[in-house]
Formats: C-alpha cells, structure tokens, sequence
C-alpha cells in the first residue's frame, strides 16, 4: 500500500469533502481516503499495482479540486491602466429610499462555472444558453 496526499485549495466545507471522498473511493485500487475541509488536504490509501497517482490528479482536476481557487481582483483605480487592462472596480450605488443603505455590484467574468466551485452547483441553462 502506498500513501499520496493532495492540497485541495478549493475543498473549504465538508460537503465537498463528502464530494471528494465518494469521486475518489469509486476508483479501483482506492482503499482508504482521508479528506479535511479544514487543512483542505486529502490523504489516499492506494494498492499501486492496481491504481496510479494519475488517475486521482484527473479525477480531482476533473472536479475543479485541483489548482488555485479563482479570486476577482482589484487592480486599482480608474486611471491606473496597465499593459492596456480595463480597471477592475466596485460600482456603488445609493438610493434616497434606502436611507442608510450601501449597495455594491460588481462585474466578474463568466468562466463556465460559479465562482465558488461548488460539487453539484453548476451555472443555471436556459433554453436561451442552448440555442
């Protein structure tokens, strides 16, 4: 038996370690898996004369497990343009019936999925999306 273990940046709550748990136990060879939400690692137990590294890495890079969580961020004020970017910035907006009340928009770029990958969260498809 042989041990790998994996950072998962984008394992942050126990629902996706209920995720990772069931997409890794269903492999052949898989004999135990340890995932934690909170040190965002997963341990697996493999017999390597059955299974590979490989096939978990595109098991978990299949999911969106793998590699940096996508995070917006600001990159400065509306004139400060570099390499010929478009500023990245909040929109506020305040209404006299609020009163108090602050309210921030905010455009991010649709990359096919949410912005918090979620295991069985995906991007709502309207008759429109398919045509």
């Amino acid at each position: 038996m042989k041990t790998i273990s994996y950072d998962l940046p984008t394992m942050y709550g126990d629902h996706h370690v209920t995720e990772v748990r069931r997409l890794l136990v269903t492999l052949p060879g898989v004999e135990d898996v340890y995932a934690s939400s909170s040190f965002r690692i997963v341990e697996i137990q493999y017999d390597e004369t059955i299974s590979d590294p490989e096939s978990f890495e595109q098991a978990l890079d299949e999911a969106g497990y793998l590699g940096e969580m996508p995070m917006p961020v600001e990159k400065g004020a509306i004139g400060d343009r570099q390499n010929g970017d478009k500023p990245f910035f909040r929109h506020t907006a305040a209404y006299e019936q609020t009163g108090e009340a602050i309210s921030f928009a905010q455009l991010t770029p649709f990359a096919g999925r949410p912005l918090w990958p979620c295991p069985g969260m995906g991007p709502l498809v309207t008759t429109t999306d398919e045509e």
